[in-house]
């Protein structure tokens, strides 16, 4: 009895200790990750606020000597990115409206109707995800080439409102927690599959979608390869065509220009993410978390 009450503390006090070194490895991991990713952020923004004597100047500095603000004004004034904003906001805005949309209302017959064929047909929309998107690039060209749509957005737009695999698949998720008995109350009271979608459904599930509306502007405002192929006047650049097009004009060594470039390209992204980043994480965790 002596034995157990003399070894109760220190085993206690033995798991605290373990306990806290525990905790304090997985604080330094993060810290470490963390870092590694911010580093190159960190210095994109300082070499973005820097002379260009400074940038190129050995041993480089951590911290910009003298902060120079007007990289960023001359590097708007010079590359047109006014234009160049207006036309990435006209597409992303289109996207995410149509990628919320067509997303939901098709998961909603997947996760809600019941109809010969739901699982493989669900599976085969899953299967898409495995078929690169460069192996359907050509057919695609093709097929906007006949219908006389390259050299606008359209081809950047509208396949939006067709669907995708994965968004399909995290709405279709989070519906199944939705209870049944809400979508059976309201056929009882006379609505049709359209009216649930719109009025239960689609108001319920605010974190899925702001997840899809942030994944949606995020590829729509980053896009490179589909504006390149597409777009064919300078007038209708985007923001990453037209950050090439700069870094030609400018010169591959005005790293001062081209860094501010950059940080005015990625500012709206990072903007967007603070502020739904709630939603985004919550509805990341509430469709990882259902079972299919």
């Amino acid at each position: 009895m002596s034995q157990t009450t003399s070894s109760g503390p220190s085993y206690f006090e033995g798991r605290r200790n373990r306990e806290r070194i525990r905790k304090t490895l997985i604080f330094i991991l993060l810290i470490v990750g963390s870092a590694s990713f911010l580093m190159p952020l960190w210095w994109m923004l300082q070499t973005s606020l820097k002379s260009l004597e400074e940038i190129v100047q050995y041993p480089p500095t951590w911290w910009p000597e003298k902060f120079v603000w007007s990289n960023y004004t001359e590097t708007w004034a010079a590359g047109n990115f006014t234009r160049y904003t207006w036309n990435t906001t006209i597409i992303a805005f289109f996207v995410v409206i149509g990628q919320v949309l067509s997303n939901s209302f098709i998961a909603y017959g997947f996760a809600k109707i019941k109809f010969p064929g739901r699982g493989p047909l669900f599976l085969i929309i899953l299967g898409t995800m495995t078929i690169p998107g460069f192996v359907t690039m050509i057919p695609t060209y093709l097929l906007f080439s006949k219908i006389g749509w390259v050299g606008s957005y359209l081809p950047l737009i509208v396949p939006a409102f067709f669907g995708g695999a994965f968004q399909i698949f995290l709405f279709r998720q989070y519906f199944m927690t939705i209870p049944n008995d809400l979508v059976e109350a309201a056929k009882i009271d006379g609505a049709n599959h359209v009216y649930v979608w719109a009025r239960l459904m689609v108001p319920l599930s605010k974190p899925v979608m702001a997840t899809i509306a942030i994944m949606a502007f995020n590829g729509a405002w980053n896009d490179f390869l589909g504006p390149l192929i597409y777009v064919a006047s300078e007038d209708m650049y985007t923001l990453q065509i037209g950050l090439q097009a700069f870094k030609v004009s400018s010169g591959v060594n005005q790293w001062h220009y081209l860094m501010a470039g950059s940080v005015l390209v990625l500012l709206p992204v990072l903007v967007l993410f603070f502020f739904f980043q709630r939603y985004f994480i919550e509805g990341m965790n509430i469709s990882a978390g259902t079972k299919g």
